[in-house]
């Protein structure tokens, strides 16, 4: 293993901070865009979304480009049962991220306050995929 492998974890860890400030934020955001009804306040979240998505998506392309970095310096890894379903994990999230992207062009073409309920629901999901990931790769159980 590379003697640069535990500051490519370092800034891996680094960037997933990033990522996830993002996603955590972002919904709250989304929820506060719904329950505005000014159009200049509307056009704001919207500027505030796109920005916040940029960043949180320079935040997981550098985790995910220094994951494989990780691995392609530890390649025993990829064979672990926690890493894959790390990955699994990683993927989902990714999946989210997309949805995120959605959400923002959605908002920005609503002209009519929807409910913000299912958005609250949709802010505390980032939550779970932390837990999950951290646990995973802490404890690495068999």
């Amino acid at each position: 293993m590379s003697s640069y492998y535990i500051w490519f974890k370092a800034v891996h860890i680094a960037f997933m901070v990033t990522w996830f400030a993002g996603l955590f934020y972002l919904p709250r955001l989304f929820i506060y865009h719904v329950k505005t009804a000014d159009p200049e306040s509307r056009e704001r979240f919207t500027v505030m979304e796109k920005r916040l998505f940029t960043i949180m998506t320079v935040g997981a392309i550098l985790t995910s480009v220094l994951g494989l970095t990780l691995a392609a310096l530890n390649p025993t890894i990829v064979e672990t049962g926690w890493f894959v379903a790390k990955l699994a994990l990683v993927f989902g999230l990714v999946v989210y991220h997309y949805r995120c992207m959605l959400w923002i062009r959605r908002l920005q073409e609503m002209s009519e306050i929807q409910e913000s309920k299912w958005l609250r629901w949709f802010n505390e999901i980032p939550t779970l995929f932390l837990l999950s990931i951290i646990f995973l790769a802490v404890v690495k159980p068999n």
